[in-house]
Parts: C-alpha cells; structure tokens; sequence
C-alpha cells in the first residue's frame, strides 16, 4: 500500500483576508483532506470552517501536536499516513514547522519514506525580514528570549554582538503580554545606533512594520504593542 502524504498547510495569521492571504490551490488541496494534525484544536476547526471542508467539520479527524506533545506521541500521528491516508498539519497561525512543533512530525515522516509536501502562505517571521531592510543574506531566528528580565537583558546583549560581529540579523518573538517590557529593554539596554524592526499584526489592517536606530526610536511616539502579534529584528 502506498503512503499518503503529509501536507505542511499554512493558515492566515488571523481570520482576516483568507483569499488575499492563502492560493486558491492551498485551500483547495484542504478541503479535501479529512485527516489533519493541529497545534490547537480551537483555532484550527474555525479555520476549517471558514474554507469550507468537503465533508463538516465535526466529522473531521483533529490530532493534537503541540509544545506539551513528545516523540512518543508521534507513532499515533503517523499512523494514517502509514495506512495511504494524506493529512494536513496545521499550527496556530502561519506556517507549520517553523516556530511549533510541526517539525517533530516532519521529521518523523522523513524517516518513514514518506512524501512531505510544503504548501505556500504567510510566515510572520519571513514577511518581517522581507520587509524590514535588514541583512536577508544573513540572519538568525531565536524563537522566544528569557523570560526573566535580567536574563533577557543579559541575552539581547549577547545576540547584539553576535549580530555586530557577523553582520547578522537576529529575529525573535515574545508572548504578546509582554511584547511592551521586551520593547522597553531593548531601548534601554542596546546600542544607540542598533537597528530595530517592529513587525506587528502582519497581514492585518493594523500592520505596522517600522526600522529605526535604538535612538531614532526613542525620539519617536512608541506604538503599542501589548497584546498584539509582533515579531522583533535587530541588526548592529
């Protein structure tokens, strides 16, 4: 029997846009797979809703995959595959593998033989970069920084010199709640002639994607980031 194949299915950063956001050929290759892999249950059956699946959604198959999953988990998300059944992964927003843990499934798939297929959509990390004017020739996505503030201090001070040494853009995220304090420490404990991209709310109405120097900012009204979606770039 032969295997089916793994979709790596990119969704909207939101559930604004959906035509502008997604090819037709993405959302016609997901309404048609029943079997879907998913970083939250929630989010993915309303973003299932609103492309309009050839069978209801409730008569779908949603297995769970997130940061609490491990690779003992996997053998059971594999499984449909195994059987010729595609499937479709799915994370929370933008695309799977980058930023979730649809890697762990990617991976697993690779080992097996089977065939995994990326589909093209939004990346908030990508479309920053595009649009920030720092290096895309180099650069490097952390994910999220500590937590903690003098450790997250004590972190952008090291990924500044790294981005100063190598000419490298240094691209990470926080958890919204606290998008405001990492703003703040950034201003406050970098160097005055750093640059700092701001890329909030991609693809939405209220996007805004603004490069300044560390002072520039400063001198400037500060958006307000609380709560919003916003991914940071820093070049030295």
């Amino acid at each position: 029997m032969a295997f089916g194949k793994l979709f790596m299915i990119p969704v909207t950063l939101g559930d604004e846009n959906i035509k502008q956001v997604l090819p037709e050929n993405v959302v016609s290759i997901t309404q048609g797979i029943d079997t879907f892999v998913v970083e939250n249950e929630k989010s993915a059956r309303r973003f299932l809703s609103l492309i309009k699946t050839k069978k209801p959604v409730r008569e779908l198959e949603l297995l769970l995959l997130n940061e609490h999953s491990n690779e003992k988990d996997i053998p059971a998300l594999i499984a449909p595959l195994l059987a010729g059944k595609n499937v479709g992964m799915l994370s929370e927003a933008g695309c799977p593998g980058i930023a979730d843990p649809g890697a762990l499934l990617a991976a697993a798939a690779h080992k097996k033989g089977i065939q995994v297929v990326p589909l093209v959509g939004p990346s908030s990390i990508l479309l920053s970069l595009i649009a920030s004017g720092l290096n895309g020739q180099r650069f490097t996505f952390l994910g999220y920084l500590p937590s903690e503030k003098n450790e997250r201090v004590n972190k952008l001070k090291e990924i500044e010199k790294q981005s100063q040494k190598h000419n490298e853009t240094q691209i990470f995220i926080e958890t919204p709640y606290r998008n405001q304090h990492m703003f703040e420490d950034i201003l406050g404990h970098c160097n005055p002639n750093t640059k700092l991209c701001l890329a909030r709310n991609i693809s939405f109405g209220s996007e805004l994607i603004a490069t300044k120097t560390v002072t520039e900012w400063k001198k400037s009204e500060l958006p307000d980031l609380h709560r919003q979606p916003t991914v940071f770039l820093i070049l030295a």
